[in-house]
């Protein structure tokens, strides 16, 4: 198959994407967003006070070590008690705005409503109820996609559960042959959780959940077939690969990360 141009030059412009819709599901009932649990504390700017630190915090404190400065979290509706805690970012020393999804079928979907935002951006990706080390991932991401000819570039994480998350398969040079989406078994280790791409990658992504859109069996409503089911990003990305798109990663073996989604994982964190 024919691969899609790659950018020449990565653009100047960093956004970054937070997708902050789910429904969590295996917290529920909370009395406010997941994205908005407390985990630890942090001080206060030239202050000595303490302050409950919210998760979704370590994410962009990651993204603000590699001067990324602007970033659009998409929400769903009734979650407004995101915006309202974050505001225009000025807690976490960045320019936040806030979409709203329509299609609450996957993280794809929710990422696609900053589609007319990103022009030539490169994107910055992270899930924020997910806690990871090591500080520097992102900057390391971005000496990968400025070395090499990838337009999507993986973080990798080890994990004890493999079960649990999507698993990676990769070889000697870093490039990404398959995802596993929470597979029984696997002699697998690594998960991916963060990421940065070029352009390539974000119109390849619209085009994909266009296509489905389009497939046979949409009603008169405009609903698709994908609804009810959720199309998870790990999807997406195999496709990319399968259709010749350099996808690569960066290895953090001595890094961790705890998916805040359940009570037990909850409880590590």
């Amino acid at each position: 198959m024919h691969r899609p141009e790659k950018t020449k030059a990565i653009p100047h412009e960093v956004i970054g994407l937070i997708p902050a819709s789910g429904q969590a599901g295996r917290l529920s009932p909370l009395p406010f967003s997941k994205e908005l649990y407390p985990i630890g504390f942090r001080k206060e700017k030239d202050r000595k006070e303490i302050r409950p630190k919210v998760v979704s915090h370590y994410l962009l404190e990651k993204m603000k070590i590699a001067d990324i400065t602007k970033a659009y979290v998409i929400v769903r509706n009734g979650k407004w008690d995101i915006p309202a805690y974050w505001g225009d970012g000025t807690i976490a020393e960045m320019h936040l705005a806030y979409l709203i999804m329509r299609k609450p079928f996957g993280v794809p979907y929710t990422l696609d409503q900053a589609y007319p935002f990103l022009d030539n951006a490169l994107v910055a990706f992270g899930f924020p109820d997910i806690i990871f080390k090591p500080d520097d991932v992102y900057i390391r991401l971005f000496e990968k996609i400025s070395d090499t000819k990838a337009d999507l570039i993986l973080g990798l994480f080890p994990v004890e559960q493999p079960h649990k998350w999507d698993i990676v398969d990769y070889d000697e040079t870093g490039r990404i042959n398959r995802i596993l989406i929470k597979p029984r078994r696997t002699h697998l280790k690594h998960t991916w959780i963060i990421a940065v791409w070029t352009p390539v990658f974000t119109r390849f992504m619209h085009n994909y959940l266009s296509k489905l859109q389009k497939k046979p069996g949409q009603n008169k409503g405009g609903s698709t077939i994908t609804e009810g089911k959720e199309l998870f990003m790990s999807t997406v990305i195999q496709s990319a690969i399968n259709s010749n798109i350099e996808v690569e990663c960066v290895l953090f073996s001595d890094g961790f990360c705890i998916d805040i989604g359940t009570p037990d994982d909850l409880a590590k964190a």
